[in-house]
């Protein structure tokens, strides 16, 4: 009967929502390190995380996305306590299986789990986070990958039951809804989502939900920072907190110039041969006396270049063919299916005609992103990406990188989107040695091939001594790329 069916609950992280976390006003990205690593790849800062306690259906996971909302920060996770549930034998199984089984128990989470992962996650390491069914009460053999960010926000009706969690919560806030409105949610979405019956949601709020509230969850707010009565529309609240959360934020320096001075430059660097021919068709591009025509002409045969380079680092398979003679050449085949050039608007386009003039039939997609001037963070105003870019190798273009704020935002998009980190290769025509630092250290498994490091970034994040500007119109190399679209 409907009464005695398991949880109708899938699984804690559905596989099938992608990792982006889409609001009105932008879209938040769950996958990467965050920017502000040292030389060492190791963090100036740890991660400020937020703790959201309270009862089940009490509005905590409203509460989360709109504080990420508000907050207009970037770079932010998401970690639900629903997925570290234990995992049950048969025994336990069969009393979930007629709504015996106490899932709002402190003993039914794995705590030790959730705090090993909560306290890499603010270190901003990389996690595996269990994808828990709740049909079978089992875990998924494929676990979630993620990675840090500036702001965590961690939501669980235990929140606060583990004293050695607590620790780890910068700040913690009880969402505090009436009982009556609780149950109200959970007869709704139990009923609707879930297909169960009236009998069976009270059955198990009765028994077990209520007297866990009020024995585990309620006592914990004293431990409580805010507490914000009416969850989501507690509009007052939600601002304080998330001004608390601004003022923290700002105290966080990337400083990652001086980091990275006097370090030797990254393994998954790779510079194209500065042979003559390129020193000379630099010279040229450098020169801001150099015609318009010229530095596009230019600029066209380095790209070219560069593009038959990043090739040769693709994976290559031995084969054998005949040639019209008869006799046997032994040559390298590409084994993979695919090879997708993406391109960072505006500039990296600029590089598509070298790519599809030496990759046939390549599949194209564009990023257009954009820095923030009052936050001075890179925001994504365009995604066009092909379907089932997850196995492909990708080409991601940009025509140069100073800081490698943009290159590290789109390679965070393309791994939301579960392209393989090693199998993207980050192309550019120039770089700065803080953009391959900045890049290397966040992604050490993106291969980053240039034509060309320069040693310093101004305080306008030009490169220095940088590509010149063209003396009869006095636009900028990425003025000029505007001509080339």
């Amino acid at each position: 009967t409907p009464s005695l069916s398991p949880r109708k609950r899938t699984t804690s992280q559905s596989k099938t929502e992608p990792p982006l976390l889409r609001t009105s006003k932008r879209t938040i990205y769950t996958a990467g390190r965050p920017p502000w690593y040292n030389e060492t790849g190791t963090p100036f800062k740890e991660a400020f995380v937020i703790g959201l306690c309270g009862g089940s259906a009490s509005g905590k996971t409203t509460v989360a996305n709109k504080i990420i909302e508000a907050l207009d920060v970037p770079w932010v996770v998401l970690l639900s306590m629903d997925s570290f549930y234990k995992v049950l034998n048969k025994e336990k199984q069969e009393q979930a299986a007629c709504n015996e089984y106490n899932f709002d128990h402190p003993d039914a989470f794995d705590f030790d789990l959730l705090i090993s992962v909560l306290r890499k996650l603010k270190e901003g390491k990389s996690v595996k986070v269990p994808v828990y069914d709740f049909t079978t009460h089992s875990r998924s053999k494929e676990w979630k990958i993620i990675y840090g960010a500036n702001v965590i926000v961690f939501e669980g009706i235990l929140s606060f039951a583990n004293k050695e969690l607590l620790q780890l919560l910068d700040m913690k806030v009880f969402v505090d809804t009436d009982s009556d409105i609780r149950l109200v949610r959970r007869l709704k979405r139990d009923i609707m989502e879930r297909g169960r019956d009236v009998a069976g949601v009270i059955k198990q709020y009765s028994k077990f939900v209520k007297p866990a509230f009020e024995q585990y969850i309620e006592p914990t707010m004293q431990a409580a920072d805010i507490v914000v009565p009416r969850g989501g529309e507690n509009f007052v609240a939600l601002d304080l907190i998330v001004q608390h959360v601004h003022s923290q934020l700002e105290k966080v320096s990337a400083a990652l110039a001086s980091a990275h001075q006097g370090q030797p430059l990254p393994t998954t660097l790779s510079v194209l041969e500065s042979t003559p021919q390129v020193r000379g068709m630099h010279t040229i591009i450098r020169n801001k006396d150099t015609s318009r025509d010229e530095f596009i002409f230019y600029s066209k045969r380095l790209m070219r270049l560069l593009i038959e380079y990043a090739l040769s680092f693709l994976p290559l398979k031995p084969v054998t063919v005949e040639t019209p003679q008869g006799t046997i050449y032994d040559g390298k085949r590409f084994h993979r299916q695919r090879i997708t050039g993406i391109s960072i608007l505006r500039a990296g386009e600029t590089m598509e005609q070298a790519l599809t003039a030496v990759c046939k039939d390549i599949r194209l997609g564009k990023i257009l992103i954009q820095t923030n001037h009052d936050t001075g963070e890179p925001e994504l105003h365009y995604l066009r990406l092909p379907k089932e870019i997850s196995e492909d190798y990708v080409i991601l273009m940009d025509s140069t990188v100073s800081t490698g704020a943009a290159a590290m935002m789109a390679i965070r998009v393309l791994l939301d989107h579960d392209v393989q980190e090693e199998r993207i290769f980050l192309l550019s025509l120039l770089m700065a040695e803080m953009g391959v630092h900045s890049v290397a250290y966040a992604f050490p498994r993106v291969r980053i091939i240039t034509t060309a490091v320069d040693k310093r970034v101004n305080e306008e994040f030009h490169i220095i001594p940088g590509i010149g500007n063209t003396a009869s119109h006095s636009f900028s190399f990425f003025q000029m790329q505007y001509f080339l679209l």
